[in-house]
This record gives C-alpha cells, sequence and structure tokens, in this order.
C-alpha cells in the first residue's frame, strides 16, 4: 500500500512538472533594438524557463508596439508576442507562465519601463515593480508585484 502511494505521488509531481514545461515551451516572438543587451539578457531568461524564442530585430521598438497595440505609456525596450498576448519588457517568465495557464481576457501584460531587478535588468540595488494586465483599451491593473 505504501509503495502505491508512493508511485501514485510521483505520478501526479511528474504530471505537474509536464504541464510546466509545456505551458513555457510556447514560442516567443520577441521585437528588439539589435543593440540592447538587456533585451538578450531577458531572452536569456526565457530560454532558461524552457520557452522558445525567435528574436526580430526592429529599429522601431515603439511602432512594433503600436502596431501590437501596447500603449506607449506601458512601454519597454522590447515587445513580445506569445500565444496571441503581447508581453511588454522585462516580465518574469513566471508571469507569462501564469498569463498561459489562466488565459485571461486581456491583451496583455507589461511591466512597463526598465526596473531595476527585473530580468534582463539584475542590478545590487532592486526595486520593487509590477507586471500589469493590459486590456486592449490600455487599461491596466496589477497581476503581480515583485
Amino acid at each position: 500500500m505504501r509503495n502505491h502511494v508512493l508511485v501514485l505521488a510521483l505520478i501526479t509531481a511528474f504530471g505537474a512538472g509536464l504541464s510546466s514545461v509545456a505551458t513555457a515551451g510556447e514560442m516567443v516572438d520577441v521585437y528588439k533594438n539589435p543593440n540592447c543587451d538587456c533585451c538578450g539578457k531577458w531572452i536569456d531568461h526565457l530560454k532558461d524557463a524552457g520557452f522558445e524564442v525567435r528574436a526580430h530585430n526592429v529599429m522601431d521598438v515603439p511602432a512594433t508596439r503600436k502596431r501590437l497595440g501596447m500603449p506607449d505609456r506601458l512601454g519597454s525596450c522590447h515587445t513580445a508576442k506569445v500565444a496571441g498576448y503581447v508581453v511588454e519588457g522585462h516580465v518574469p517568465a513566471g508571469d507569462i507562465q501564469r498569463l498561459l495557464k489562466e488565459k485571461p481576457k486581456a491583451l496583455g501584460i507589461a511591466v512597463p519601463s526598465m526596473p531595476p531587478g527585473s530580468p534582463g535588468m539584475e542590478s545590487s540595488k532592486p526595486v520593487p515593480y509590477n507586471t500589469l494586465l493590459v486590456q486592449s483599451g490600455g487599461e491596466a491593473s496589477i497581476f503581480a508585484k515583485h
């Protein structure tokens, strides 16, 4: 009986791990300036979390952001698209995984500006920041606090 409980626990844990890997296996298209180093660090953060990433070098990130519907006031140095959602800025991979799991009705999520301590913006003096859930009309609410 004890072995059956252990086997069941292992199967459950393994299954939970597979679902998070499947979510993280989504393709993320990142639109960035070719000269931006922190964008490359954010891409590495996503890859380390299991996402597949295609980087697109663009000279006008704000134009891409606008085309994808993300308000300029929420802008950062790169814009991404994953599973129909727009992801703006240095959003932690865990927040993207949560977005893809919960599938809220929204345009996407954003970390405006470039907060020290966010993924790709590592710092010895990190600051608190929020990931915002952004609606298609531009309204935003707090999705996660970091």
